[in-house]
């Protein structure tokens, strides 16, 4: 029967994987029409729900025939994380989107927007049905990267490494260069973007001046400002898992405070990859030191920090000379919890916080 037929690797049945599969597209090419920031968010909203149902189940017993653990479970890891609003399907299809209407469509860019537009993740593309069927490809093909990740056992966070590598991907597929020209002392030189020195670009068939090194955030690049939030934002998150038991609690918290970026408040920080990390440091942390709470905080800020750095390296290598959106914070949870799952493996930490 076609719904018996599993495939190999992956472990699925054929049907489960087609609608799933079907389901991707659609939630890609939803996040190309809203805009990959605000798909994100989104993110941050069902998580935060669903880990809000998480902590009160545990502290209360669900009358009727409501399983609590299934409703939670649905709203963070199938709704939140899966195929309708997953980073690596709906930012995924909004972030290939903008890069490819910034190939395509350069003439839409909107006025006072500074970057490549292939680089403006803000911007939603309505009903634009070419944008919308690319955001669909790229959420199906994040969809394919996360379950083979898994299927073959990789020790990494499968969605932020699927969000990592469709954003590759779309630079060649749509005439962008991989890195990108380097200006400056090198790839880590950030001085021309302070200097506002500008180059000719011709990233995507776009033709025109640019800024010749464009940092992420304009407000969150230099070195101790990024890892002093990442401290402070490692501590707080680790605090929620401490108190609350939810790992991804102060993740969704990060990512609904994008909120505020998206309707121009300046100077945002942007810390989900700060956040996340910084649970996961708890959790590593807190049985080395016998159950420490104190070693557990300071954990979860070292977590932070060094996630906010990883995030700032790799924007300096993958993001600042492109014409389109590498997701830093998908690069460093990528880093850091291959570090943490290979630790694991090895024996030389307890635990591989939540793979």
């Amino acid at each position: 029967m076609f719904a018996l037929q599993t495939i190999p690797i992956i472990g699925m049945e054929l049907e489960a994987f087609v609608v799933l599969l079907i389901t991707a597209f659609a939630g890609g090419a939803f996040g190309a029409a809203l805009g990959a920031l605000p798909a994100f968010i989104f993110t941050g909203f069902l998580v935060f729900l669903g880990e809000g149902v998480a902590i009160l189940q545990r502290e209360i017993t669900m009358a009727g025939p409501i399983d609590g653990n299934q409703l939670s479970v649905g709203l963070t890891g199938v709704i939140g994380f899966g195929a309708i609003t997953g980073p690596h399907i709906s930012f995924a299809g909004g972030v290939a989107a903008a890069a490819y209407a910034g190939h395509k469509y350069p003439e839409m860019e909107p006025e006072g927007w500074p970057y490549h537009f292939g680089k403006n993740i803000l911007y939603a593309h309505g009903t634009k049905p070419d944008i919308l069927a690319v955001g669909g490809i790229f959420g199906a093909l994040g969809l394919l990267i996360t379950l083979v990740a898994g299927g073959i056992g990789l020790p990494t966070d499968g969605i932020a490494l699927s969000v990592v590598l469709t954003a590759l991907i779309a630079r060649p597929a749509f005439d962008y260069p991989l890195v990108g020209r380097v200006a400056g002392s090198g790839l880590l030189d950030m001085g021309p973007f302070e200097r506002e020195e500008e180059r000719a670009v011709t990233d995507g068939g776009y033709q025109g001046a640019r800024l010749a090194t464009e940092p992420w955030l304009g407000h969150q690049y230099k070195w101790g400002p990024v890892g002093f939030i990442g401290l402070i934002t490692g501590i707080l998150a680790g605090y929620i898992w401490i108190q609350t038991g939810s790992i991804f609690l102060g993740y969704a918290i990060s990512a609904m405070s994008l909120l505020f970026l998206e309707l121009g408040v300046e100077k945002i920080p942007v810390t989900h990859h700060m956040t996340l990390m910084g649970s996961v440091g708890a959790i590593v942390v807190m049985p080395m030191a016998g159950g420490s709470s104190l070693a557990a905080l300071l954990g979860a800020g070292g977590f932070g920090a060094v996630s906010g750095l990883l995030g700032e390296l790799t924007q300096r290598i993958f993001y600042a000379h492109g014409g389109t959106h590498v997701d830093p914070p998908a690069m460093a949870i990528t880093l850091v919890m291959l570090a943490v799952g290979i630790l694991s493996l090895l024996g030389v930490i307890p635990n591989a916080g939540y793979l």
